[in-house]
């Protein structure tokens, strides 16, 4: 299995039937499994829900052109992630710093809900992304079904590393001890509700910077 789906993957027909919906009517539009953005020596691995409509599936790259991509992306430069300016476009010149994004679903999903089927059927991707990381140590994940799917690929079992705001846990993922670290989704609707606030956010890649400041940069694929 490759880390990155092909442009017309079929395994969830559901996604297939809504990105030729999308295409019809944004022929523009991306309009295709969104692929990961980063680079291949990242020790951070943010790993979100899935593409937003008019978001990331406009724009093809992650969390860029939506509210998420508006908190994400200040918040990774503020703590060292990124260089360059975000402008909510795939051509702005943006480079992540020792940071990969990628989605835990990679085509964008009706009402931005997938299925668990579907979380499935791309987890192997996800398992890929990750194998294909040498200096992985550490994954945040966004939101609870972002979770899980990390969770999922590592021999833990829920029970062993719950989900909340904040919270870190250690995995086994294929040998390698990766630390997962959670957060609220950065949606709009958790930020206007007061679910998750700027500053909330902002405590979580600090424990996140805080951690990596810690590990060795020269980190085995193998180590623990």
């Amino acid at each position: 299995m490759t880390a990155e789906p092909a442009r017309d993957c079929p395994l969830c027909p559901r996604l297939v039937a809504f990105r030729a919906e999308n295409a019809e009517l944004e022929p523009d539009w991306f309009n295709g499994p969104v692929p990961s953005f980063g680079p291949l020596d990242a020790r951070l691995l943010v790993v979100g829900l899935a593409p937003g409509r008019g978001g990331a599936n406009r724009t093809g790259r992650p969390f860029t052109g939506d509210w998420a991509g508006d908190l994400l992306y200040p918040t990774l430069a503020r703590h060292g992630f990124s260089r360059g300016a975000y402008d909510r476009r795939p051509d702005d010149g943006l480079e992540l710093v020792d940071c990969m994004i990628t989605n835990a679903v990679r085509c964008v999903p009706p009402q931005n809900k997938p299925t668990g089927p579907e979380a499935k059927n791309c987890r192997p991707f996800l398992t890929a992304r990750m194998a294909a990381l040498p200096k992985l140590a550490a994954v945040l994940a966004l939101g609870r079904i972002a979770h899980d799917a990390v969770v999922s690929v590592s021999s833990a079992r829920r029970s062993d590393a719950p989900f909340g705001h904040n919270a870190q846990s250690t995995l086994d993922i294929e040998g390698r001890r990766v630390a997962l670290f959670d957060s609220y989704h950065c949606s709009r609707y958790n930020t206007n509700t007061g679910r998750l606030t700027e500053a909330m956010f902002d405590a979580v890649f600090a424990n996140v910077r805080a951690y990596l400041e810690l590990q060795p940069r020269s980190r085995s694929k193998r180590a623990f």
